[in-house]
């Protein structure tokens, strides 16, 4: 699923997938309406009609954009923190989150390692 941001809300669809879409005020709303959405699909249509990628075992892949990525997220990671993480100066997070540049897909690369690694840290830490 690709989530992406509006002005207003946060939208769903499924790049691989026909006839799956879903919206919400956030992220985990796109999900639950994501889940919702198969789930009528399952519960309106013969399973020979289901699309292959929702029948059997399946998991759900999300996908964000760098600025849907950056305005959820900053609730929870100052910029100056994911500065830290990625390597990226905090001005230019700040730009990318705002729509006043687009970054290019070495930095895009640069922000998801940093944080795939951040969160493997915080996954061997135990309190």
């Amino acid at each position: 699923m690709v989530i992406e941001k509006s002005d207003d809300f946060y939208s769903g669809y499924s790049d691989n997938c026909d006839g799956i879409y879903a919206s919400g005020d956030s992220i985990e709303a796109v999900k639950a309406d994501t889940e919702k959405a198969i789930e009528l699909i399952k519960e309106n249509l013969p399973e020979e009609r289901w699309p292959e990628q929702i029948r059997g075992d399946f998991e759900i892949e999300y996908h964000l954009d760098v600025v849907s990525f950056l305005k959820y997220y900053s609730r929870f990671l100052s910029l100056a923190g994911l500065g830290r993480i990625t390597g990226i100066n905090q001005k230019q997070l700040s730009n990318y989150m705002n729509g006043r540049s687009v970054p290019r897909r070495k930095q895009v690369d640069r922000i998801s390692e940093g944080l795939h690694k951040f969160a493997t840290e915080l996954m061997t830490v135990t309190l």
